[in-house]
């Protein structure tokens, strides 16, 4: 009889196996939420790591196009001054074109400045000019040619407005 007794007393009570049985149950879903969260996190990482990277890459040579904007600039300078030599301003026209289509292949975006209206996003205006022949806020002159670097700005133009002549 004293085996059947013992058996008796470690058998546990339903309730509490149940008890037990909730708490983990409970246990459970809290830890597989926790790994849902993470690793939806992850994923949330992963993709704006790639992101990131792809921009990285896309716009890496941007800084490279914005150091050689001078080099462009000269060049445009100097084929607008007159030279008697015709084959020395030839061959310097060419060399402008290869780096121009060279910088617009990488990106490069010219800004057309001179008639349209004037956009302190696009234009920082160095110069304005009482006039009635033209619009006000339009862009009468581009002094130096503003460019995009794959739809981002790279520089703006620097350029002349008109504005309304003042009242006498």
């Amino acid at each position: 009889m004293s085996d059947q007794t013992t058996t008796e007393t470690q058998t546990p009570d339903p309730g509490e196996l149940q008890k037990e049985l909730d708490q983990l149950a409970g246990e459970k879903a809290e830890l597989q939420d926790r790994v849902l969260r993470a690793q939806a996190e992850f994923q949330n990482f992963k993709k704006r790591v790639e992101r990131e990277r792809s921009e990285m890459f896309e716009y890496a040579s941007m800084e490279a196009a914005r150091a050689l904007l001078p080099v462009l600039d000269d060049f445009e300078r100097s084929l607008k001054s007159h030279s008697a030599d015709k084959e020395y301003v030839k061959g310097m026209e060419l060399i402008y074109q290869r780096f121009y289509e060279g910088l617009k292949k990488l990106g490069l975006e010219p800004i057309v400045s001179t008639g349209q209206a004037f956009d302190p996003h696009v234009h920082h205006a160095v110069d304005m000019v009482e006039t009635e022949d033209a619009p006000p806020d339009t862009v009468l002159e581009e002094f130096q040619r503003g460019y995009n670097f794959k739809g981002r700005m790279l520089r703006p133009a620097m350029v002349k407005v008109a504005v309304q002549p003042q009242a006498k």
